[in-house]
């Protein structure tokens, strides 16, 4: 399963990118997130937690990043993979703001029902979030 939304949001992409290189800044923008921390710079190879409101806390690992426009990390759930893909255009002064989700492996059509459908639900909002959090900065 693969979701994914967008949005365009008034500000350069440095000023959005940003926001996602402050991992433990997420909560403010994401309302799904209670909390987020990473041990380091927003780098390729690097390690951070999440910890949802509904769910337990999880390791998330950085697979790439390209500064000023994705990021690309991974959370590993019991025989299956949850990927999420930030991707930021710039379109004149603005910037649109692309958020993907994909379930993988095994139990992948499990996890898309149990975690996805809500998270698919609450993206718009995360998205109306970082929007807001990037126009005010």
């Amino acid at each position: 399963m693969q979701f994914e939304a967008s949005i365009t949001i008034n500000a350069p992409a440095t000023t959005v990118f940003a926001l996602y290189a402050n991992v433990a800044g997420w909560p403010v923008w994401d309302p799904d997130l209670k909390a987020a921390s990473l041990g380091g710079p927003l780098v390729s190879g690097a390690v951070g937690e999440v910890s949802p409101h509904s769910g337990p806390k999880s390791a998330l690992r950085f697979i790439e990043v390209v500064q000023g426009k994705s990021v690309r990390m991974e959370c590993k759930l019991p025989l299956g993979m949850m990927q999420f893909d930030y991707e930021l255009q710039a379109q004149g002064a603005s910037t649109v703001a692309t958020h993907r989700t994909t379930f993988s492996g095994f139990l992948a059509p499990l996890w898309s029902r149990l975690i996805g459908s809500g998270m698919k639900k609450t993206l718009p909002a995360a998205l109306a979030g970082l929007k807001r959090t990037a126009e005010a900065a």
